[in-house]
This record gives structure tokens, sequence and C-alpha cells, in this order.
């Protein structure tokens, strides 16, 4: 029997699952509360015992979206390989088993350049994944593990490719992940 928390917090989920959706197939203006509401299966004002507006809903779900920012350091690895290599794990093994996560990339890159309001921009831009992972490249190619080059340059093209795999697998929810070894090639010697 599941207690009154853990239906409380399915229920948030469900509305979350259901605004990400509606937020990167129609876009953050273009989606109304009462889209939300009929997503998640609930009146309007149930979900407002949830979330208090449309920008309260983004700002969680961009909270959720910086968290998951963390996941390269979360992975446990020791050395510069490691951190990436371990992250493409993680992230293509977490997105075959919850299809929302391409999802997710879509909606922070938007968050982060299109319309969003200033409180959601100004969360989704505080995460700075590309100098952290920057300095990791610099460790690896002192320790000669990855190619010669601007290492802030590498960084951004590796996060860039990253985004493009996420935000086709968020098109094509059908799609197979890609190789790792393939975009760890944009690191390698």
């Amino acid at each position: 029997m599941e207690t009154r928390k853990e239906q409380k917090e399915r229920r948030r989920w469900q509305i979350l699952r259901a605004a990400l959706d509606l937020f990167v197939r129609r876009g953050y203006a273009e989606t109304t509360i009462g889209q939300i509401a009929e997503a998640a299966s609930m009146s309007t004002g149930l979900m407002f015992h949830y979330f208090s507006s449309k920008e309260d809903l983004y700002l969680a779900l961009v909270a959720i979206g910086v968290e998951g920012t963390k996941a390269p350091q979360a992975s446990g690895a020791c050395d510069a390989v490691g951190y990436f290599e371990g992250f493409l794990g993680q992230l293509f093994s977490f997105t075959e088993s919850e299809p929302w996560v391409p999802q997710m990339f879509v909606l922070m890159g938007r968050a982060r350049r299109d319309g969003a309001p200033e409180a959601v921009r100004e969360l989704a831009l505080s995460v700075d994944q590309m100098q952290r992972s920057a300095e990791v490249i610099a460790e690896g190619q002192r320790a000669g593990l990855f190619r010669a080059g601007d290492p802030l340059q590498l960084s951004q093209t590796f996060w860039a490719s990253v985004q493009g795999v996420m935000e086709q697998w968020a098109a094509d929810p059908a799609m197979t992940p890609p190789n790792a070894d393939w975009l760890m090639g944009i690191l390698r010697p």
C-alpha cells in the first residue's frame, strides 16, 4: 500500500514529466497550466497544490537538470578518461530505462538561451560543466591520455556532441545509444 508521502511524490513526478514533455514539444510560452494538468490527468486546482505556477514547474525541472550536471563528478572515476567514460556509460544506461532524460537535455539547452523566465535562465546558466571538464581534459593531456589542443575547446566540442546525441534521442526515442568510444574519440589522441 502506497503511503501518503509516496503518493504525493508520485503525483509530483507525474506533473513534472507531463510539463517536461509539453515544454519540449510545444515550448514554455506555448504550454498552459491547463494543458499540463490535463496531461498529468488531474485538475488544475490539484496541480496548484504541488506547484504554484508554470514558472515554478519550469524552475523545478531546471533544478533537476542542474543536479544532473553533477553526474560526471559523481561517477566515482579517479582518472580523466574514467571521468568521461563513466559519465557516458551512466548517461546512456539511464536513458535507456528513463526516456525523459533526453528531453531534459533539450529543456536545459532551451532554458539557457530561449525566452525562459529570468530565474530559470539564471539557474540553468549557474552550471559551468565546460570549465570543469576543461580542467579534467588538461589533466588528461598532461598524462598523455587526451589529444593536444585547447582544453576548453575540446570540452565544448565534447559536450556539444553529447547535447546533439541527446536531442536526437529526444526526437527519436527508439534510437539506440551510440558507442561511447565515438564520443571519446573527440578527446583521445
